[in-house]
C-alpha cells in the first residue's frame, strides 16, 4: 500500500507540493478575510463617529465671511506702520546671522 502511494507521488509531484500549497493559499484567504474586514469596519466606525460630532454642530460656530466686509476690514488696517521682530531661536540653533 505504501509503495503504491510513494510511486504515485513520484509520478505526480503536484499532489505532494502543489496541491497543499494551493490549499493553504485558499484556506488562508478564507481565514484572513474576517481579519481584514475588522480593520475596515474599525475605520468606518471612526469616520462615522466624526460625522456624528459634526452633526452636533462642532465647527459651525465660526462667523460668516462676506467678501466686501473682509475687503473693507483689511483696507482699514494700517499696513505701512509695522516693525519686524526676530523670532527667538532655540539654544544651539543657528540664528541665520552672517
Amino acid at each position: 500500500m505504501a509503495a503504491r502511494y510513494r510511486s504515485g507521488l513520484a509520478r505526480h509531484p503536484f499532489l505532494l507540493f502543489g496541491l497543499p500549497f494551493i490549499a493553504t493559499m485558499v484556506a488562508g484567504s478564507f481565514f484572513l478575510t474576517p481579519a481584514t474586514a475588522i480593520r475596515y469596519e474599525k475605520h468606518d466606525r471612526r469616520v462615522r463617529r466624526l460625522s456624528k460630532e459634526e452633526e452636533l454642530g462642532i465647527g459651525k460656530g465660526g462667523r460668516k465671511v462676506d467678501m466686501k466686509e473682509e475687503y473693507y476690514r483689511l483696507a482699514a488696517k494700517d499696513l505701512d506702520d509695522w516693525e519686524q521682530k526676530r523670532v527667538k531661536r532655540l539654544p544651539g540653533e543657528h540664528d541665520g546671522k552672517l
